[in-house]
């Protein structure tokens, strides 16, 4: 344990905490290797997953701490370090995504120039789905998500040591440039991972889409973090009731947005009926799918929306922890919903396997490993911030 005039006390994860993490990573990623071994296609499609999700989480991350800088909020400063930590996931994307390079023929149909040479729709978009421009920027995306996570996080740290003020304007600035940015990399990362997946159906919302999906997700592991370590005693005690209600009120606010965009995409593709636009959509009102999308309906939208909608709600511990958990859980099912059942355009029907299990096992001890490691490195706590005392002094 360490001691700073700011009365933080840095202190490290439980060892059984590493313990867990070192388990789920172990078992998901031995049995993750084996199902590429068994079924290499459909492992792809699994892991795609959990890719997107890790996506998710690292960028929308890394956008929450842009977000505070720009806004100049306070009332997130006592813990903004917390959604650093899960951006710590963006470096990694380099490595996790070469799989996926490996069997893009196993996932897009429009690899395959035999059916592309017959086909004048992924004829005329031949000129952007092609295996090296395809390859080539998404490895750009995650390389300027990097170089932002470094340079935003490093000044962060630093500030932890020098106490600069000029640090916090210099990330101001780069929080406007990465906002711009991850708004337009997001969306091309959703369109090139999952809508393409399908590459005769399109829809100019469905990058807006997953960006609501990916702050969501940001921010429901961000106060699911908050609460928990707040009750460990990692962060300071004398965080409020306030400080909760802000991230209750966020989670609503981005579920309603969701819900917006769902139904918005949902309701101008029905209107439309188009045939080269309700294909998507029929894939997933057909056979069991339909309940998946029922549950999706309810359990995305209604749950949250409701479990979320009172004072009180926002404000109750277990309340946020419940359903930070569940928002986590249903994304990572809308993602799955969006990517599965585009197998049958590979001719393959769509069946449930073991292997959908493994990758979300290995997903979160990966995580786990990675935030313990943050704590051991960094304080949880911006400690010289100067919106620091703000912060705690932050209420509605």
């Amino acid at each position: 344990m360490s001691n700073n005039e700011s009365g933080y006390i840095k202190r490290t994860l439980p060892q059984g905490f590493l313990n867990t993490a070192y388990i789920l990573l172990v078992i998901g990623l031995v049995a993750g290797i084996i199902a590429y071994f068994v079924d290499p296609q459909r492992a792809s499609y699994s892991y795609l997953t959990s890719f997107m999700f890790l996506v998710s989480l690292g960028a929308g991350s890394l956008f929450l701490v842009a977000l505070e800088y720009l806004a100049g909020a306070v009332w997130s400063t006592p813990f903004r370090r917390v959604s650093e930590f899960f951006s710590g996931v963006i470096p990694y994307l380099l490595i996790l995504v070469v799989p996926l390079f490996f069997f893009l023929h196993d996932i897009f149909q429009w690899t395959n120039a035999r059916v592309v040479k017959d086909d004048p729709v992924l004829l005329s978009k031949d000129a952007y789905l092609n295996i090296p421009f395809f390859v080539v920027r998404n490895l750009i995306i995650i390389v300027i998500w990097i170089i932002f996570y470094f340079i935003i996080t490093g000044l962060s740290r630093k500030q932890d040591e020098t106490g600069e003020q000029s640090l916090t304007t210099r990330n101001i600035k780069l929080s406007a440039a990465y906002i711009v940015i991850f708004s337009a990399t997001i969306t091309l990362s959703g369109i090139d991972w999952m809508m393409s997946i399908e590459p005769h159906w399109y829809s100019t919302i469905f990058g807006v889409y997953y960006f609501s999906g990916t702050v969501l997700c940001a921010l429901a592991a961000l106060t699911y973090a908050v609460v928990i370590l707040r009750e460990k005693g990692y962060l300071f005690p004398d965080l409020k009731d306030d400080h909760y209600y802000s991230l209750g009120t966020l989670m609503f606010a981005f579920t309603a947005f969701w819900g917006y965009i769902a139904f918005s995409q949902y309701m101008l593709i029905w209107y439309g009926n188009l045939p080269e636009e309700i294909s998507w959509f029929i894939h997933r009102w057909e056979g069991g799918w339909i309940y998946a999308s029922i549950f999706l309906i309810i359990g995305r939208f209604f749950v949250p929306f409701f479990g979320l909608l009172s004072y009180p709600a926002k404000t109750n511990a277990k309340r946020l922890k419940f359903m930070s958990i569940w928002i986590l859980v249903t994304h990572y099912f809308d993602l799955y919903w969006m990517i599965m059942p585009g197998m049958s355009e590979t001719g393959r029907p769509y069946s449930f396997s073991w292997m959908d299990l493994v990758y979300p096992i290995a997903l979160v001890g990966f995580v786990m490993l990675l935030f313990r490691i943050m704590t051991v490195k960094y304080n949880i706590v911006p400690v010289k911030d100067p919106k620091l005392q703000r912060g705690l002094d932050f209420s509605l």
